[in-house]
């Protein structure tokens, strides 16, 4: 339904449809991502509430994985927060890049945008905003809004259907292959300048070579390693652009 109050309309029925149907394929890793988190949890010894709570209030997979692994370690709290946030750091820069095109939307909207922010809405989205400049901020906002729609109720609903059948799901199944499938066919078309990567090959490397460290501390260190080397080829390409000015 259009709603229009005499001051923005941010509702755009034919991108909202466009949105969807391109985040439909994601369903196909979203579900099992969200089952065998589920299994993952239960078997870790957390009650059904719980798990379905870790899942809405978080809405981030590997973070999700990560703070988990550490809690069945017996890390320290502080480590799961830290280790949670490292991986989530990713997210600080999808909020940076969409604030161009989504920023001027009004408080609540700009929430839910947040909230939503994962992996596959902001694949779709920056995607679409660069390749249609002329879009408006109502079409981005639906556009956005459509993109998750398929993505977020499933999560919760394959989280809790990981949950309740724990053990019943055979290993053969190999749900964990959702994991990294997902992020490679989600990064993979996103590596479009030396920056990107540049930053995606030395955060890899680091994160193999750190991998011995404890509670997953390698992986902060890729992450500081990562952004530190693509904001670096981005200052250089930018300093040899003036320079041949």
């Amino acid at each position: 339904m259009r709603r229009e109050d005499g001051m923005a309309t941010y509702h755009d029925t034919k991108e909202f449809l466009r949105g969807f149907r391109d985040g439909l394929p994601f369903v196909i890793v979203v579900v099992p991502f969200a089952l065998l988190f589920g299994v993952v949890a239960t078997e870790a010894g957390l009650p059904l509430i719980q798990v379905l709570s870790f899942s809405v209030v978080v809405i981030a997979g590997a973070a999700q994985f990560t703070a988990l692994q550490l809690m069945a370690e017996n890390v320290p709290a502080l480590v799961v927060i830290i280790s949670a946030l490292t991986v989530n750091l990713r997210m600080a820069m999808y909020s940076a890049s969409l604030t161009p095109h989504l920023g001027a939307l009004p408080f609540w909207r700009r929430a839910f945008v947040a909230y939503c922010l994962v992996d596959q809405s902001y694949a779709l989205s920056i995607m679409e905003y660069e390749k249609r400049p002329e879009m408006t901020l109502a079409q981005k906002f639906s556009y956005f809004f459509g993109a998750i729609t398929p993505v977020v109720p499933l999560w919760y609903g394959a989280t809790v259907v990981g949950a309740m059948v724990g053990q019943a799901i055979p290993p053969a199944l190999a749900l964990d292959f959702a994991v990294p499938i997902t992020f490679l066919a989600m990064i993979g078309p996103m590596l479009r300048t030396q920056a990107h990567i540049w930053a995606a090959f030395v955060s890899v490397t680091t994160a193999l070579l750190f991998a011995f460290l404890p509670w997953n501390l390698g992986l902060m260190v890729a992450a500081i390693a990562g952004m530190a080397t693509g904001a670096e080829i981005e200052r250089r390409v930018e300093k040899r652009g003036k320079s041949n000015e």
